[in-house]
């Protein structure tokens, strides 16, 4: 399958919860062969449905190029650690921004396959933070409202100058 289009910031359908998957079948083996193929082309660890404007609860990640993808189709944290930790974290659809997020250390997450059978997984670090990422977006959670107003209000300033940049070059 082809990359899909991105929904770049500030896009409102990024606010917007992701439905439950309905149905585990083809159409739902294609849109995640649809979210992987754009997730490399574009050079992400992570992304979602709703970043191809498809309103489902799907998460591919690869943290590593050559490593395999994992699919998660309806995912959800069913435990966070108290112990936080920091980390850059960005997005495809905000490019050319970064920050400092602070997110729980480790987590537990319950998804289904994309056969619907129902997993569970436990990760930490780099990996947690990445999940925590991701299922922020399908709840409506872009990365930049867990950063203090301050700190996102010069996030803002700097893509709205690399905007202008882009469209002026």
């Amino acid at each position: 399958m082809p990359a899909q289009p991105l929904i770049f910031y500030p896009d409102p359908r990024l606010r917007l919860r992701a439905e439950p998957v309905p149905a585990f079948d083809e159409s739902l083996r294609d849109l995640a062969r649809d979210v992987r193929d754009t997730l490399d082309a574009a050079q992400a660890v992570g992304l979602t449905a709703p970043h191809i404007g498809r309103p489902l609860r799907l998460v591919v990640l690869r943290l590593e190029p050559g490593e395999p993808h994992t699919v998660y189709a309806d995912p959800e944290i069913v435990w966070a650690s108290p112990e936080r930790a920091s980390g850059t974290e960005g997005s495809v659809l905000m490019p050319g921004v970064a920050e400092t997020v602070e997110r729980a250390r480790a987590v537990r997450l319950r998804y289904r396959d994309l056969d619907g059978v129902e997993r569970e997984e436990a990760a930490e670090g780099f990996r947690a933070a990445c999940l925590q990422h991701e299922i922020d977006q399908l709840d409506g959670i872009f990365w930049i409202e867990r950063l203090s107003r301050l700190r996102r209000e010069r996030a803002l300033k700097r893509f709205a100058k690399l905007r202008r940049e882009a469209r002026a070059g």
